[in-house]
């Protein structure tokens, strides 16, 4: 298997890092820092040098980005939306990715690989915020030098390691094979079982637009929360009297009190936690809005922008 291993690595050990890597950039479940590691342990072994590994790995990771950054600027949330819906990893998408890019804007991207779940919808976010291309690409490529350099070196230091444990399952053989495919197999599940888990955390009654509505519409409005971050708020406005979740803290439980909180994320997955959060607090009617304020604007309903 090694002598396979390497006249493969040696006749298509670029294209095969390069695939990998920008089918792991691009979305699809394949982890791409174990082939890494490999190629240039066995570079080293070879005594070759790592730098055309490195930069294959760099123009596959910067090519991904750039189709999720031009995806984002031409289809905005709409593909924000999509990416946490097929994502493996929902807990850690839109809201949280919105709130770190908000802080620190483009030079987040330089760490967006090593943040499970954060590239794809930070190269995305920074399209629909529509951060110019030249930024993008330098901060982003930095962020894949390192994140693939990262890789490299431990191939590179643990190559003797790395070699050993391929020499290992080269003599267990079908049996190495399958273990290998096992591990694969059980990194998959294990996200998947992950993201069915969260969303079963999410379910929960949801109030539609309709109702919401209706609601306002009768004496004593029911109390509207924002979750999302102040950044987003400020640029995006809100639902008329909605007051943000950072005065969560200073509510007073009313079992009564018709409550009603929306975010701008995929399954109202904040929406939801807050929801909870407030249940625990002592409210018992808490319902989180379908759809959010997207679902709110697609019904030509009005937003507040400025302060009260």
């Amino acid at each position: 298997m090694i002598e396979a291993l390497n006249a493969l690595l040696s006749t298509y050990g670029l294209w095969l890092v390069f695939l990998v890597v920008l089918l792991d950039q691009g979305g699809i479940p394949i982890p791409a820092w174990p082939p890494l590691v490999v190629a240039s342990a066995q570079a080293m072994e070879r005594q070759e040098p790592v730098w055309p590994i490195l930069l294959a790995a760099t123009l596959a990771a910067l090519l991904a980005d750039t189709l999720w950054y031009l995806a984002g600027r031409r289809h905005g949330a709409h593909m924000l939306r999509l990416i946490c819906r097929v994502s493996l990893s929902p807990d850690s998408c839109v809201s949280s990715t919105r709130a770190i890019y908000a802080k620190w804007g483009a030079p987040s991207l330089v760490l967006a690989k090593f943040i499970p779940g954060f590239a794809a919808v930070g190269t995305t976010l920074a399209g629909h915020q529509r951060t110019p291309l030249r930024r993008f690409v330098a901060y982003d490529g930095t962020g894949a030098v390192l994140w693939a350099g990262v890789a490299i070196a431990t191939g590179v230091v643990f190559h003797g390691a790395v070699n050993e444990a391929l020499l290992t399952l080269e003599s267990l053989g079908r049996v190495g094979i399958g273990v290998v495919l096992v591990a694969l197999a059980v990194f998959i599940v294990r996200k998947y079982w992950k993201r069915r888990l969260f969303l079963r955390e999410l379910r929960m009654e949801r109030i539609s637009v309709a109702e919401l509505q209706a609601l306002m519409a009768k004496p004593g409005s029911p109390l509207l929360i924002d979750v999302r971050s102040a950044a987003e708020r400020d640029a995006s406005g809100w639902i008329p009297g909605a007051v943000h979740a950072a005065r969560v803290a200073d509510l007073v439980a009313d079992a009564g009190a018709e409550v009603v909180v929306y975010c701008d994320c995929p399954n109202e997955a904040s929406a939801a936690r807050v929801a909870s959060q407030l249940k625990q607090l002592g409210f018992v009617r808490v319902r989180p809005l379908a759809g959010g304020l997207e679902a709110w604007r697609s019904h030509g309903l009005p937003v507040e922008t400025t302060s009260a």
